[in-house]
This record gives structure tokens, sequence and C-alpha cells, in this order.
């Protein structure tokens, strides 16, 4: 797809998160295009980055001034077991980061327009074979710490609603990328042929290329009517075992060693049920709705195209 319509002027976009896997591609894009893209960095500031620190409450408006619209995409890493300190460390990074700045952009003089905020599936908790929307009810924050977490973390965006900023949630699915992510994990082990199904392997994953999950956020920047909630997922989610055939099949190894779900509790902890067995069946009604184009809607060549792996 387009990053941007030819008749529209280049923006000035503040990007945090931007050296991770989706925050790289997506300055890649932008620059690109021709836009200004300015870092929003942990460290001391270099010539065109902004300088923050969350767990301080530093973010010096006058940084931001000027800024046409941001895309918010920190965050503490989830992966490994999670400790109460781990899970208190991935819950201040996303919430207090995103109320850091949701507060800063309102007192702005001039506001940006939008603020894409990222969000995750997992607010949809461990729903089985049900099909997911954006009008679906987010999962139990009672008793699923994804659920809350991603509720929490949407939340913290509502001061740059009020000051009627345009706020969109990203809420991602499993983004494929050889370089980090999940699938980055998984390569390893495929690649040596002791990969295999998780747990019962009946479990739903939304998934994502990093291409399509690029430009759906350049979509989201650019397309006025968006706003709240979207599944940035590709259309056709596929349960584990047949994600695990689909990854054993493009890299032309086999998958005979699945991996209980006893085994995946005791090295990750509640990990294992929120983010590795759990089933959140999810489909991009919005994206789809507001006439987004995927360029890999299938599993298939999605993993062909991140991998480098010619059709079979």
């Amino acid at each position: 797809m387009a990053v941007a319509s030819r008749d529209k002027p280049p923006l000035h976009v503040a990007v945090t998160g931007s050296s991770g896997m989706i925050g790289s591609s997506v300055v890649e894009r932008l620059r690109a295009a021709g836009h200004r893209v300015s870092a929003i960095v942990r460290r001391p500031a270099a010539s065109g980055e902004v300088s923050w620190n969350p767990d301080e409450g530093q973010l010096d408006p006058k940084d931001l001034e000027g800024v046409q619209a941001v895309v918010h995409l920190a965050g503490e890493n989830i992966g490994g077991r999670w400790t109460p300190t781990r899970k208190a460390r991935i819950q201040a990074s996303r919430v207090l980061g995103t109320r850091l700045l949701s507060r800063t952009l309102a007192s702005l003089s001039a506001p940006p327009a939008v603020l894409i905020s990222a969000s995750a599936v997992g607010i949809y908790g461990d729903r089985g074979d049900e099909l997911l929307s954006e009008n679906s009810p987010p999962g139990d924050a009672s008793h699923d710490f994804f659920a809350r977490l991603g509720q929490e973390w949407e939340a913290a965006a509502d001061a740059a609603r009020e000051a009627g900023i345009r706020v969109v949630h990203p809420r991602f699915g499993l983004v494929l990328s050889p370089v980090g992510g999940a699938l980055g994990k998984m390569l390893l082990p495929f690649r040596l042929g002791i990969g295999g199904r998780l747990g019962s392997g009946s479990q739903w994953m939304s998934w994502i290329s990093i291409a399509d999950a690029t430009d759906a956020l350049i979509h989201l920047l650019v397309t006025e009517e968006l706003q709240g909630p979207v599944n940035v997922t590709a259309p056709e989610p596929v349960r584990n075992r047949d994600f695990t055939r689909m990854l054993g099949r493009v890299l032309s190894r086999p998958t005979l060693f699945p991996v209980p779900a006893s085994a995946l509790r005791l090295v990750f902890g509640q990990m294992a049920d929120s983010a590795l067995l759990a089933s959140t069946r999810v489909i991009p009604s919005r994206l789809l709705a507001s006439g987004f184009h995927f360029t890999h809607p299938q599993l298939e060549a999605a993993l062909r195209h991140v991998l480098r792996r010619p059709l079979g």
C-alpha cells in the first residue's frame, strides 16, 4: 500500500520505541517517504531526537512542539518468566510511559493531530474458538494479566483523547520477523529439527507479517476516520499446530517434538497460560473496512517472505 497520499505534505512524526523491531521498520518507511522523524529516546538526545525518562516522569513539552503525529511503540519485552518484579516492569513501561506521553501531548499549545499508541490482542484474554473483532469486550482483568495490562495501557492515553487528539490503538498480534519477537526465538529450535506445537496445539494464533504491520501503522497514521482499537493482525488466524506445521514446511524441517503445557508452565510460569497457551482468534475488521490491503494475508506466503524462502 502507499505510505501516504501524494497530495498530502510530509509530516513531522515523533516515534517511541524507534530502535525496536516494529519501530525501526516504521521509521525507515517514514523517512523513505520523505517524512521528518524525531525518535523519542531514553538516553541523552542527539540531533533531531527527543529525550525522555518515563520512570521519572521526565518529558519536556517544548521538545514536542511542532510535532504533527506520534507513534508510541515503547514497552518492556514480555518474553521470559514472569516474576512479580518482571510483571511490574512490563506494566510500568507501558502504562507510565503512555500516560506521560499522553499528558504531555495534551498540554501542548498545538497538539499533534494523531497519537498511534500500541496495544496487543492479549487484551481479549484466552477466548477459545470465539471470533474476536474490535467490538468484542476485553478479557477478565481480574484473572488475566494480559487482559488487565491491555485495558490499563489503552486507558493511559485518555488525556490525549480528552484533548481532542485522534488516538488509535493498534492491537498487535504475533508480528512475524526473523530479527526479533516470538518468531525470532522459534527459529533456532525449528532449524535444528526440534520444534513442535505448544501444549495441545489447538490454541488460535493471530499473526501478521512485519511488512503488513508496518504498512498498517502508516495506514492508521493517515486514515483520519480510524480511531480507538484497531486489530493489527492478518485476516486468517491459525491454530498453533498449523502454525508449527507450516513453519516446519517453510524451513524444510520436521516438527516432531511437542512441548507439553506442564513443561511450559514450569519454565515460564504464568506467562505460559497468558501468552503461549492462550487462544485468541482475532480478525482485523476495522483495517479491512477502511480499505487496507494485506500483502501477506496467508501464513505460508508471510513466512516465506520474512524468512526469504522461495515458494515451493
